[in-house]
């Protein structure tokens, strides 16, 4: 019986999982929107919500908290600087799960969208649209 187990195994070691879900954070909270299975999606939020109510706190020791979890000390920056800041003063609920209603081609898995719920700043995708239709006008 399975009384008291939370979490779901997805036929993977507990090594294997832990990295898995960390992975899916780490693209979560780099792009603000990830395609993922919605059992995956459920799970992740269980390790994406911790990360956003650290970066809320702000001080030195949330910082080291999030990268015992994260790895990546410019992911942790990012996270810090600006997912942070989009949620000061949300008490909670920073992702949302939609599901899509076409199922995965090879294995027919429901599919989901989990994202944020407050949009990343797309300053990056902004310059790298701009460049292109520079260099149009002066070869013109």
């Amino acid at each position: 019986m399975r009384h008291s187990n939370s979490g779901r195994k997805f036929s993977r070691t507990p090594s294997h999982r832990k990295v898995l879900l960390v992975n899916l954070t780490k693209a979560l909270l780099l792009n603000g929107k990830i395609r993922t299975t919605v059992f995956k999606a459920k799970d992740m939020r269980s390790v994406v919500e911790p990360m956003i109510t650290l970066a809320k706190r702000n001080d030195l020791h949330a910082r080291r908290l999030a990268y015992q979890v994260l790895n990546d000390h410019s992911l942790v920056k990012h996270l810090f600087d600006v997912v942070g800041p989009l949620f000061a003063g949300v008490p909670g609920g920073y992702t949302r799960i939609s599901k899509l209603a076409m199922p995965r081609r090879g294995d027919c898995a429901p599919m989901a969208v989990i994202e944020l719920t407050r949009e990343l700043p797309q300053e990056k995708k902004e310059a790298a649209e701009d460049k292109p239709a520079e260099e149009t006008k002066s070869e013109s």
